[in-house]
């Protein structure tokens, strides 16, 4: 292994997963981030053609390489192949705050098991140049777990890990450098939109009008008014209105799905 890389003496009985595609500007931050911490790099790539691969490799990861099955599988795939006893899942376009990465040494320095199968992280997120404090802020995950006490559920792509046993919270925030731009934030809005009005025509969850027309607004206020997202400025503004389009375009990919999609115009 590289000096600072998995398997140092000081490492913790931890694994760190991660789901990959084309993220050599990402990846060497998140690493960074968990160098000296992480006992085990297992990273689950859907094809990457950068530097993804010999980046990780450079990082003494476990790489591999699989074909995209969705966020819920590609992530299940990432948690069966960690072997630590406890696993961290990040997104590569996150990274540790120190004050996270010694809250989570914190955790293991007595060198016994944390109490608990599961840990919330509080991730804060860069957003076009400033830290927005209040529309994404507080944004709890639950991404640290006692391996074999949870598994990715959810509905893409919306993965969400769940944990059936008790969980708590640790201090520092988990740092989220998200959207490159303004058109970054709104192609990926528009994508994920998709994919969830996928996500619900599998599950059976039919169209409603009231969804379509009231459910944005809803979204909207949340953002704005009741996180407070007006307190970060111009930035909170455009979040809350790209929220509700999000709800807006979900609800109407589904409407599309039902009444074009599943058979012609109707």
């Amino acid at each position: 292994m590289n000096a600072g890389g998995p398997g140092e003496a000081s490492a913790l009985p931890l694994s760190v997963a991660i789901v990959t595609l084309n993220e050599e500007e990402n990846l060497p931050r998140l690493l960074a981030s968990v160098r000296g911490l992480a006992g085990e790099i297992v990273i689950i790539d859907s094809g990457s053609t950068d530097r993804t691969e010999a980046i990780a490799k450079e990082a003494g990861a476990v790489f591999e390489s699989a074909p995209w099955e969705g966020f819920v599988m590609q992530k299940n795939r990432a948690l069966e192949r960690c072997t630590r006893p406890w696993a961290l899942f990040l997104d590569a376009d996150e990274a540790l705050s120190p004050e996270l990465a010694a809250s989570m040494r914190a955790l293991f320095s007595d060198g016994r098991a944390p109490e608990g199968d599961g840990f919330w992280l509080n991730r804060r997120t860069w957003y076009l140049g400033e830290w927005i404090w209040h529309a994404w802020y507080p944004e709890w995950r639950l991404r640290l777990i006692r391996r074999g006490a949870g598994r990715w559920g959810g509905m893409d792509p919306h993965a969400k890990l769940e944990v059936a046993g008790a969980t708590k919270r640790l201090e520092g925030d988990l740092l989220h450098y998200s959207f490159r731009d303004l058109q970054d934030h709104l192609e990926r809005t528009i994508r994920y939109s998709r994919t969830m009005a996928n996500s619900y025509i599998k599950a059976g969850k039919g169209f409603r009008w009231s969804q379509l027309l009231l459910s944005p607004w809803v979204a909207f206020f949340k953002h704005l008014v009741l996180k407070g997202g007006w307190r970060d400025g111009w930035r909170g503004w455009l979040i809350s209105v790209i929220r509700g389009i999000d709800v807006f375009a979900k609800y109407a990919f589904l409407l599309e799905k039902e009444r074009v999609g599943s058979g012609g115009a109707k």
